[in-house]
């Protein structure tokens, strides 16, 4: 029993569980608007909250996994990953298989009990969270797949109570696409020199760190347009709104500190973005109540 909890605790580092902290506002975010539409109320119903809460923990246990069983030819000679579980031996490579299986399907079935359209979907986006740990070996737009992948989440979250996907929430996942591909931008620095030496596609890689800045910015740029227009469009109030500007100028706030010192950047990429989703979430929240 000791053993396996080891295990355990060693898979939790593996796939940082802390940072499902990126994806759940989102999700939440839009069955709370998806609930004020249908039924006028923002609160969905404890059924929801919990298929919602178990298909997003275990689609990103998946993907962060899967992510990590591939990948762990290429971190065993990066100094920054060359200490994960994954590769120094503390999780083997049948234990992660295993993990990654028994979470694809507790995504699947979880997505079954919601409804027949999630259960249809599930198949090709697990297709999609596994498609960035492979999409990177031959191309530098693997960021944006990294970006669909965390944006599929606020339109599942629709999915979820109307089996339908309306506009807004298109909009509303672009901006997290555009979000999620501008901070992973950002993070891919690090590893600008080791993915060329070992030939990886990364944009920072391909076209360099000064390009990198200004493609991040143009990106999250498209988010904060994205996310007006999920406003706009979802008929939101003030509050939806505000919360938008304080997003931007969370995210003004990531790339002055990247900037100024780029020796900060985990804590612009883990704190900032972090905040950003869950006070977004809040004025959303708010807005709806």
């Amino acid at each position: 029993m000791k053993k396996f909890f080891g295990i355990l605790a060693n898979i939790n580092e593996l796939i940082m569980f802390k940072h499902s902290i990126f994806s759940l506002p989102f999700i939440f975010m839009a069955m709370i608007v998806a609930s004020s539409i249908k039924d006028g109320t923002p609160f969905f119903g404890w059924k929801l909250l919990f298929l919602g809460l178990l298909a997003a923990l275990s689609a990103r246990n998946f993907a962060m996994a899967f992510n990590r069983y591939a990948d762990a030819d290429i971190d065993k000679d990066n100094p920054r990953t060359a200490t994960r579980p994954s590769v120094d031996g503390r999780v083997d490579a049948k234990n992660l298989q295993l993990f990654i299986f028994i979470n694809a399907i507790i995504f699947v079935v979880v997505a079954f009990f919601i409804n027949s359209l999630a259960f249809w979907l599930s198949f090709p986006i697990l297709f999609i969270l596994a498609g960035y740990s492979i999409f990177k070996r031959f191309s530098p737009y693997a960021h944006l797949v990294l970006g669909l992948s965390l944006g599929l989440a606020p339109i599942a979250g629709v999915i979820a109570l109307n089996a339908s996907i309306p506009l807004w929430s298109v909009l509303l996942a672009l901006g997290v696409v555009f979000w999620v591909a501008g901070f992973d931008l950002l993070y891919s620095l690090q590893d600008i020199e080791y993915d060329k030496q070992k030939g990886l596609y990364s944009i920072p890689s391909v076209y360099g760190k000064e390009a990198t800045f200004f493609i991040s910015r143009f990106f999250h740029g498209l988010s904060v347009l994205f996310w007006v227009l999920f406003a706009w469009s979802a008929s939101l109030g003030f509050w939806a709104f505000f919360g938008v500007f304080v997003s931007a100028c969370v995210l003004y706030s990531e790339h002055r500190i990247v900037l100024k010192d780029f020796l900060k950047i985990d804590r612009a990429f883990f704190t900032l973005n972090g905040y950003l989703g869950i006070v977004f979430f809040i004025f959303i929240l708010f807005d709806r109540l």
